[in-house]
């Protein structure tokens, strides 16, 4: 098992259909300790559950410092160590450049990239202590390509914000042998766009992914799996595409 005995935390993996649950339930599976972070405080523990026993699920707004710092205390009341996060929570808003508001710029910005930024920095100095980890970061192609399918150009500015912000940290850390790469999923079947993708542009979308199909969450999950255990353990600064082929660059 790739995580026996290793405590990780996953943020925004409440949703069932989610990337956040796909990876909670992958990690379980090789032997990590889980803890589920999320604003639902009753999904987040019916996440941990849904993993077997042993797990923790404790509500957290990760775009809020005392949230944050909060719950970092409670795993390391309950467990002693923190050895793997993966800054998974995230929203996106399908409007075009001059349809975006300040209140919208904020809300996207700040959970896509201040949570990512806010949750390092409260995990970093156990790490540090520890001698070693691994920080997942969750962007998305649309930060590559310029603009997504259903994300807005403050969403694409945001995880492309999260690639900057992986790239420093990782340059910054790795004297502390904390690993910090980049997941980059390109579309993804989940709660977000699954209603969304039984459309016309469906077939259209599927035309431009030369393995022919879309993502899954578990493709998403494996991909964590790999930065999250010493399998990629030469591995810092990485941005990891899961994308189908959709953008090959």
């Amino acid at each position: 098992m790739l995580l026996e005995n290793k405590v990780a935390i996953i943020t925004g993996a409440a949703s069932q259909r989610g990337i956040g649950r796909a990876t909670a339930d992958c990690f379980a599976q090789h032997g990590a300790r889980v803890v589920v972070l999320d604003l639902d405080l009753q999904a987040a523990q019916a996440s941990a559950l849904s993993c077997g026993e042993g797990h923790l699920g404790l509500a957290t707004d990760v775009t809020d410092p005392l949230s944050v710092r909060r719950a970092i205390d409670q795993i390391l009341e309950h467990f002693g160590r923190i050895d793997v996060l993966v800054n998974n929570a995230g929203i996106t808003q399908p409007v075009k450049t001059l349809e975006i508001g300040i209140e919208d710029y904020n809300r996207i910005l700040d959970v896509n990239l201040r949570g990512t930024l806010l949750m390092s920095q409260a995990v970093i100095p156990t790490m540090q202590q520890q001698k070693g980890g691994s920080i997942v970061c969750l962007s998305s192609v649309s930060a590559q390509r310029g603009g997504g399918i259903f994300g807005g150009p403050h969403y694409s500015a945001a995880k492309a914000g999260v690639l900057g912000l992986t790239k420093a940290m990782a340059r910054e850390f790795g004297p502390d042998q904390i690993r910090i790469n980049a997941l980059t999923p390109g579309l993804i079947q989940t709660d977000i766009t699954g209603g969304l993708l039984q459309d016309e542009r469906r077939h259209a979308i599927l035309d431009g992914i030369p393995l022919g199909r879309l993502g899954s969450a578990s493709d998403v999950a494996n991909a964590a799996l790999f930065l999250a255990s010493d399998l990629s353990g030469y591995l810092t600064g990485i941005t990891l595409d899961v994308n189908g082929g959709m953008l090959i660059h």
